[in-house]
């Protein structure tokens, strides 16, 4: 509805419709229709939500801007309510929580030898590989990414992707990398950190 309304003053209704595949006559009929309401009071609700957000230094979820709204205004809003409207600016709060860990030493297990010895260069491919892995937030939560680098041309040649920080992450990544390669790697250095990994 909102991009019919945006652009039925250079297209046409009519045309808008058709290309979309709407009903011509229920969208004019839901644009000859007064405005509820309840969307009048949402979109004055959106300014006033906007507003204790950026007072609030843009850290506020929800709970917290209900809490703002009834002690700042005296308004009473369900919480999400609060969150759909928040949705709908496109803002949302600061999340808490532990910061997973990639780095897990073992102390029990004997380290390989540094041949690097922090000296990260290459004059061909294949001479130099680096590996690491982090995590990325994403919408289900925190994964853990497993990449292996040619120092040479910094390309990733291997990584792999998985919700647990496991060894078998780690070496699926090097196989990744040993298969994008398909050739001989004779005299290849393949250099990680510490973690029990």
């Amino acid at each position: 509805m909102m991009f019919v309304i945006a652009f039925r003053a250079e297209f046409g209704v009519a045309a808008i419709c058709r290309t979309l595949g709407v009903n011509v006559a229920s969208v004019r009929s839901s644009l000859a229709r007064p405005v509820s309401a309840h969307s009048l009071a949402d979109e004055t609700l959106k300014k006033l939500i906007l507003a204790v957000f950026e007072e609030n230094y843009a850290v506020y979820g929800r709970h917290k801007l209900k809490a703002a709204l009834k002690r700042e205004h005296g308004l009473v809003v369900d919480k999400d309510r609060v969150g759909r409207l928040m949705g709908e600016l496109g803002i949302w709060g600061v999340r808490r929580g532990r910061q997973p860990w990639t780095t897990k030493a073992d102390s029990t297990h004997s380290r390989a030898p540094d041949l690097v010895k922090r000296r990260f260069v290459a004059e061909r491919p294949n001479q130099l590989w680096v590996s690491d892995f982090t995590y990325v937030s994403t919408w289900e939560g925190f994964v853990y990414v497993a990449f292996i680098v040619d120092v040479y041309s910094r390309m990733v040649v291997g990584w792999r992707v998985s919700t647990t920080m496991t060894a078998r992450l780690v070496t699926d990544a090097l196989e990744h990398a040993v298969w994008t390669r398909k050739t001989q790697l004779t005299g290849l250095v393949a250099h990680s950190d510490a973690g029990s990994q």
